[in-house]
């Protein structure tokens, strides 16, 4: 039972799109990462992820809408919706979701696949 600083875990993310798991819970990461620019399009099959802004804003596109996520605001993408995060500025994000899923969900990607840390 530590506290986690996040100001303090979030100036050691040196990298945009690479979660760090800053704290786990019953099979669930908190995960902490920056964005910046856009990501792939993708899906998780079989899990739900929740997106919390945490400093910044930033949108979260769906096919058929976008969601625009300010500080303080979060919301949660339900399993199998193909969507993608795009910051145009740097944004600090917090997630939540099971452990040891891949940050691009359905698909393969050599510059967006964060290496696993499990």
């Amino acid at each position: 039972m530590n506290k986690v600083s996040l100001s303090e875990q979030l100036s050691q993310i040196g990298e945009y799109w690479r979660p760090k798991v800053a704290a786990e819970l019953n099979g669930q990461e908190v995960k902490l990462v920056k964005f910046k620019g856009e990501f792939p399009w993708h899906h998780h099959e079989n899990e739900d992820e929740m997106f919390l802004a945490l400093k910044g804003s930033f949108r979260l596109e769906f096919r058929d809408r976008t969601v625009e996520l300010n500080e303080g605001e979060f919301i949660v993408v339900p399993k199998g919706v193909e969507h993608r995060p795009v910051a145009d500025e740097e944004v600090e994000v917090m997630l939540f979701e099971p452990a040891g899923i891949r940050n691009t969900g359905n698909i393969e990607d050599e510059v967006f696949t964060a290496p696993s840390e499990n």
